[in-house]
């Protein structure tokens, strides 16, 4: 039931000009009409345009790392704020060591620090002053920690909504956590005002050019790993956890491994995203955290279709395009209209815009 058809291709011709057409978008054209075509030319794309669209593209990764634990493995999420938040933390603590004396203070250590008397780096700060190692933690961090998790769950089979809300309280106490001022992460302020990533000004056009890009194609190489497993024996095991768990295993699976290992995965894609999106925002704080947001990850993931290969990233391109446009023109009612439209959507489009849109296309003439 299980066995694949060896000539099935990963994408389609269509899909691989599509993947190819996104990347020198992303990659050349969006760089040159931010670089190279004058502001006062129509062309000219503004940096608040590059910023947003490359915060955004860090969300559609989260979206597209919990549509592989949600859409494809039936496992709802309501955590995966954390993951994001550490990775972001992880590359932040080496932005805030490259600030050098340039902060406020003109002190070794960061300015939340001199304010807070610390005298000395804590020990857990060791080594972050090093990209390698940083880039190191983005990884490991939210990956260690959501295998620990994920084990001790998934080995009680902790399933339905009650996994929901453990981890829903994981990231619940991760935020309390951060928020206090002597764990050294800044406390409710975080970590801000960056200067340099790898000796390049953060501020500089051309460095924000090439996070935009590098961001691009980390999306892009998401999807493809995505539709790599799906097409793989793990990709229908992970389906038939979703569909029936229990006649898997009655078929002689045991589904722990296979959980643990897209939950593992899923969270160290976000924990990768949350370290694109610092440096392009200039911001991460204990905020990030809040359940809300894991809330909203999965609100990307069922607008846009979970289940399917680009809903998630439509998701997210349409509900944070709309909180950009309601949080400036009706800042009050944008919770009102996400909570809204979450509801419509599980009412009326349960497979979200991309599986409706799919339907009609395919929908005899």
């Amino acid at each position: 039931m299980l066995e694949l058809s060896r000539q099935e291709p990963l994408f389609t011709r269509a899909g691989w000009s599509a993947l190819v057409a996104a990347a020198l978008v992303l990659g050349v054209l969006v760089p040159l009409l931010y670089l190279v075509i004058p502001e006062g030319s129509p062309l000219h794309l503004s940096t608040y345009f590059v910023t947003l669209t490359g915060k955004i593209m860090c969300y559609a990764i989260v979206a597209v790392a919990m549509n592989l634990i949600w859409g494809y493995t039936g496992i709802l999420s309501l955590g995966h704020g954390l993951f994001f938040s550490l990775g972001g933390y992880a590359l932040g603590m080496y932005l805030m060591r490259s600030i050098g004396h340039e902060g406020q203070y003109q002190s070794d250590l960061p300015d939340f620090m001199v304010f807070l008397d610390w005298k000395v780096y804590p020990w857990y700060w060791s080594l972050t002053d090093q990209f390698w190692y940083a880039a190191l933690l983005v990884v490991l961090v939210p990956g260690i920690l959501a295998l620990i998790f994920g084990f001790f769950a998934f080995r009680s089979r902790i399933k339905g909504v009650y996994f929901s809300i453990i981890t829903q309280a994981l990231t619940y106490a991760g935020m309390l956590l951060f928020f206090r001022n002597e764990t050294g992460f800044g406390g409710n302020n975080g970590f801000t005002d960056f200067k340099r990533l790898l000796g390049y000004r953060v501020a500089d056009p051309g460095t924000r050019a090439t996070l935009f890009v590098v961001t691009g194609l980390a999306l892009i190489a998401a999807l493809i790993l995505t539709r790599s497993l799906l097409r793989s024996k793990l990709g229908r095991v992970l389906r038939a956890i979703r569909d029936s768990e229990s006649r898997l295993m009655f078929s002689g699976y045991n589904p722990l491994g296979y959980k643990l290992f897209v939950w593992t995965l899923s969270a160290v894609l976000c924990g990768l995203a949350g370290a694109l999106y610092v440096p392009q925002v200039g911001i991460i704080n204990p905020s990030e955290m809040s359940p809300a947001n894991s809330i909203e990850i999965a609100v990307w993931v069922a607008v846009g279709g979970r289940g399917t290969l680009l809903g998630p990233v439509f998701g997210a391109l349409l509900v944070n395009g709309a909180k950009s446009w309601f949080t400036m023109a009706f800042p009050e009612y944008w919770l009102f209209f996400l909570g809204l439209l979450f509801i419509l959507v599980t009412l009326l489009l349960p497979r979200g815009v991309v599986g409706v849109a799919g339907k009609w296309l395919r929908r005899p003439q």
